[in-house]
């Protein structure tokens, strides 16, 4: 080991430049290393890259239909929601299932709705807006016992809802509180009620409905209301047709 001595401890220290700090790198060595990145998981991957099927019973008298708007059907389910779909003709039903470039886990059960309405009975136009919007299902319930006929253009239009009518069945497509309220006036025309009683509470739960949604100048405009309008179809339903104009963010037209 060298000898230090006392003539080398009395050595005058030399003279150090300043070193600039980062003022971040205190903050870098207490928060230790950087935690790398991942890309998000795609659904595919969340699901543990499992396929989810759905499969939609086609009966015998909407094969006709299906076939004639198959493409209909089939471009926003592949193109929109990037699943699979393809027509089992020895089961007769549309099959379903994800893919890895499905973006939404929950496209597979929105498709079967879509498809569902349609088998359903209401058009491609009307169903189609179960695959843009998430708080639109259908309600479907049976009625036995008729009087006095039975209508659904005026419903449609006061409701903001689309009514099929397929025997015995009723099936409602809309939102929850819509639903609700098409429900309970088709309940109260099944019962007897007259159709102008059914009308008028309609165009009170409208015209609040505009003032809910703070509409800009919600006008509701009801076409006179004529007892002689209304026409026994064929099978003994009532049925008739009303316009309303809404000055505001939303229109809604008659159904014909």
């Amino acid at each position: 080991m060298p000898k230090v001595s006392k003539k080398d401890n009395r050595t005058p220290l030399q003279e150090v430049a300043p070193v600039p700090m980062d003022p971040n790198a205190e903050a870098v060595e207490s928060a230790g290393p950087s935690k790398p990145q991942f890309a998000p998981l795609s659904a595919y991957e969340q699901n543990g890259k499992k396929v989810e099927f759905r499969r939609v019973t086609v009966p015998q008298h909407r094969l006709t239909p299906l076939k004639n708007s198959w493409m209909s059907l089939y471009t926003p389910v592949t193109d929109n929601m990037k699943l699979d779909m393809r027509m089992n003709l020895k089961a007769k039903k549309v099959e379903l299932k994800t893919n890895p470039d499905t973006p939404d886990s929950g496209s597979v059960q929105k498709a079967a709705d879509f498809v569902q309405a349609f088998i359903l009975g209401f058009d491609v136009a009307d169903a189609i807006a179960l695959l843009r919007l998430d708080d639109l299902y259908v309600e479907v319930f049976e009625v036995k016992d008729v009087k006095n006929g039975k209508t659904k253009f005026t419903i449609e239009n006061a409701t903001k809802t689309r009514i099929v009518i397929a025997d015995t069945r009723i099936h409602i497509l809309g939102s929850y509180q819509n639903i609700r309220v098409a429900r309970d006036a088709l309940c109260g025309l099944i019962l007897g009620s007259p159709p102008g009683k059914v009308y008028r509470p309609r165009e009170a739960t409208l015209v609040r409905d505009a003032h809910k949604h703070d509409w800009a100048e919600a006008v509701v405009k009801p076409a006179p209301f004529d007892e002689s309008v209304w026409l026994a179809d064929t099978s003994g339903s009532c049925a008739a047709s009303t316009s309303y104009s809404i000055k505001g963010k939303q229109q809604i037209t008659s159904v014909t």
